[in-house]
């Protein structure tokens, strides 16, 4: 079982399993938001299983910049493709609108998901050339997920902290 990890201002930190959860509330360095399902039981007392802790300090963060990956690129389109908007999966890649061969650079606002069969249709063409519009512009993503939840495994009481951050769910080409 999974614990979500608050900073002091309520904005999650992390997913740190019982085991942890626990030591830090005995330390007293947490304190319990909301109780899980279960207790923990001892010889003399019962406590609530946590869900959600919260720090009871602040930890300073950086921002970091998000990584230039062909994966980070689609997650950014959301495996939509840029010219013809079909959804994609498995299948997608990553084209550069201004061609590598007329001097297109690897950068976020050259790099778009693209279909397989738009990226055999454009081929080292401009998209003015081929006659495919892009139908958004491409931009670099402004923030990098810090808690990573897989599919359809938070609890419920998690949604309000996590919502409120851009939290991004993994293995969104599967749904």
């Amino acid at each position: 079982m999974s614990v979500l990890l608050l900073n002091f201002t309520y904005e999650p930190l992390g997913v740190v399993d019982v085991a942890r959860a626990v030591r830090l509330l005995f330390a007293r360095k947490v304190e319990l938001v909301h109780a899980g399902s279960g207790e923990i039981r001892s010889v003399t007392a019962a406590f609530p299983l946590p869900s959600v802790v919260r720090l009871l300090y602040y930890v300073a963060r950086r921002r970091k910049k998000v990584a230039l990956t062909k994966k980070n690129v689609l997650l950014r389109d959301d495996y939509v493709c840029a010219y013809c908007v079909a959804p994609g999966g498995r299948d997608m890649t990553v084209d550069h609108v201004v061609p590598r061969s007329r001097g297109g650079r690897s950068v976020w606002e050259n790099l778009v998901a693209c279909c397989s069969a738009c990226n055999a249709r454009k081929r080292d063409r401009t998209p003015d050339e081929a006659r495919m519009p892009l139908r958004r512009k491409p931009r670099e993503p402004r923030y990098i997920p810090w808690v990573v939840v897989r599919r359809n495994t938070a609890p419920d009481e998690w949604g309000a902290y996590l919502a409120l951050y851009h939290v991004d769910i993994e293995e969104r080409v599967g749904r």
